[in-house]
């Protein structure tokens, strides 16, 4: 075979040119696979990669963010430092969807797949061997990148596995499991460290990239049907909005960590990613086909859909920075979690299946309400932690908040993707940016929210303890005592003891001081995710009131 033919073999391959669509098969959008029937056999792989490809999308951001103590130290980094390598991720991924579904719909689903799949991969492989700070930020960005594009790719691949009237299905189950990764890293990310500390992390996010890799090459995805997409204007608002994007994403990542008013960047960031968001918005207000239709996106239903979404990402933050945050400072960590996050692993999948398995499209708002409903009892349960609390009290409540997370997402995804339908293919780029803007830069301001708050708290309660301890009262001169012979053996003179005995009392103090501030915490979150609810109630009840007003009204009419 010439090297022409071969060539052109894989031109068709990777263009997608050689394939003919039967009607019912063909894609309900450019960009989006075809709807063929699939073999059972052939569906139940597509079911095996799309779980692969999404805990892959969710794992690479999560093994990072469940040990960066560890990761910390293995690398010689600051806390800011550090810091820098979650944001950096949230930083990539809020806005490359602009892109990519673009990209889908002018030249397919096949170059998508193994361009950015292999790009990850050849990322992640060259971060082994140069390994400093800014290496490791690049990895963390193309990692984000890459999460978006596998998150597309699982959601693509498990609405293959199930049949054409499950389609929705799909998508609740395919947006699902990236979600189930963070309780996954979490569990068993110790016995990786133990290995090779941060390298073995690393080499698993390789190895889990490779997989998808072969997998995706393995099984194609059904075509789709491809058009030109890119306009000009479209790499202008793309850099508007990413950069403005990153600069939000970089101050509240790391707005706690070097705090609010003591850094000057975080004011000039402020300042510079208000008129690039502006500038982006303005250019897709008066253009006739916008990347993002500002004028839909500010109607009355989208707005308070993302309000209420947002809510809802912020009091979800409850877990991922409170709960495991209590735990942390009590002495607690992965090593010593095990069941605890065996038991959030399990809740995030009953989440995701059981809210597969109620999907109503008429009811959509309730599993909503239903979840924010559960995180408002489960935090105002946490609310009465106490410095001997320890997991197994917290199973319950953070359960509750496991599947909490999990099963909402689904039908708030669709939620606003049957409202994008509804006025055009066009209108989904600006709903998923939307919907990316909501779960990555709120799942940044909720631990933003909640770990200022906490810091506030910690330092207002430590002043009143340190207020009500009164050196002549006898339990405090006992307490000072007992510190004090408790480093006897080792320190002879009896000054020392004495300050020695003061030190622990103080330590006592600050973790005292500590646990009372994420109780405040866990009642902000009962107190916002009660408000969420209430308003949700608020939504539907006067929902209901109207149609049947309308009801009422065309019946009189009839008559």
């Amino acid at each position: 075979m010439t090297a022409a033919a071969l060539f052109g073999r894989a031109r068709r391959f990777l263009t997608e040119e050689d394939w003919t669509f039967a009607p019912h098969e063909r894609p309900a959008m450019p960009g989006s696979p075809g709807s063929p029937d699939h073999p059972t056999g052939r569906r139940i792989a597509y079911g095996a990669i799309s779980i692969l490809v999404g805990l892959t999308a969710g794992l690479g951001n999560a093994l990072v963010s469940a040990n960066t103590y560890t990761l910390q130290g293995a690398l010689g980094l600051d806390p800011a430092e550090i810091a820098w390598l979650p944001t950096v991720y949230v930083m990539s991924n809020v806005s490359i969807n602009l892109l990519l579904i673009k990209f889908r719909q002018q030249f397919g689903l096949r170059p998508f797949a193994l361009l950015f799949v292999g790009l990850y991969v050849a990322l992640t492989l060259a971060h082994l061997f140069v390994h400093d700070f800014w290496s490791a930020i690049v990895v963390r960005a193309s990692s984000g990148m890459a999460a978006a594009a596998l998150s597309s790719l699982g959601l693509y691949y498990m609405m293959q596995a199930l049949p054409a009237k499950w389609r929705l299905k799909a998508v609740v189950i395919g947006i699902g499991v990236p979600q189930c990764a963070t309780p996954l890293a979490r569990l068993f990310s110790p016995e990786l460290l133990a290995m090779s500390q941060w390298r073995t992390l690393y080499l698993f996010e390789l190895g889990l990239a490779l997989l998808s890799l072969a997998a995706v090459a393995a099984l194609r995805l059904p075509p789709t049907t491809r058009q030109r997409a890119f306009e000009p204007l479209d790499f202008v608002t793309f850099t508007l909005y990413a950069g403005a994007m990153a600069l939000f994403s970089a101050v509240l990542g790391l707005g706690r960590i070097v705090w609010w008013t003591n850094a000057a960047w975080i004011g000039w960031s402020l300042i510079g990613a208000i008129p690039l968001l502006a500038a982006a918005l303005w250019i897709e207000h008066h253009r006739v086909n916008p990347l993002l239709n500002t004028r839909w996106l500010a109607s009355a239903d989208i707005v308070r859909f993302a309000i209420v979404t947002l809510m809802a990402r912020i009091v979800l933050a409850e877990q991922s920075f409170a709960a495991v945050g209590l735990l942390t400072t009590l002495g607690q960590n992965n090593d010593q979690l095990g069941p605890f996050f065996t038991i959030i692993f399990l809740a995030s999948v009953a989440g995701v299946v059981l809210s597969a398995v109620t999907l109503d499209v008429e009811r959509l708002a309730h599993p909503i309400m239903l979840a924010v409903g559960l995180v408002a009892v489960a935090a105002w349960m946490d609310a009465q932690s106490t410095s001997l609390t320890r997991a197994p009290e917290l199973y319950v409540t953070q359960a509750l908040i496991a599947f909490s997370a999990t099963f909402f997402l689904g039908p708030a995804l669709l939620f606003g993707m049957t409202r994008a339908l509804k006025e055009g293919a066009g209108h989904i780029i600006s709903f998923i940016a939307l919907f990316g803007i909501i779960n990555s830069v709120g799942s940044l301001a909720g631990n933003a929210l909640l770990g200022t708050y906490q810091v506030v708290r910690e330092k207002a309660n430590s002043a009143a303890i340190v207020d009500a301890v009164d050196p002549t009262n006898p339990l405090v001169m006992q307490r000072l005592q007992a510190g004090g012979a408790a480093v006897g053996q080792v320190v002879g003179d009896p000054g020392l003891r004495s300050a020695e005995g003061g030190a622990l009392l103080s330590q006592a103090a600050t973790r005292e001081a500590n646990v009372l501030a994420y109780d405040d915490v866990f009642r902000l979150v009962a107190v916002m995710a009660a408000a969420t609810f209430l308003y949700l109630l608020f939504l539907l009840l006067r929902r209901t009131r109207r149609a049947r007003q309308a009801a009422r009204l065309a019946m009189e009419q009839g008559a």
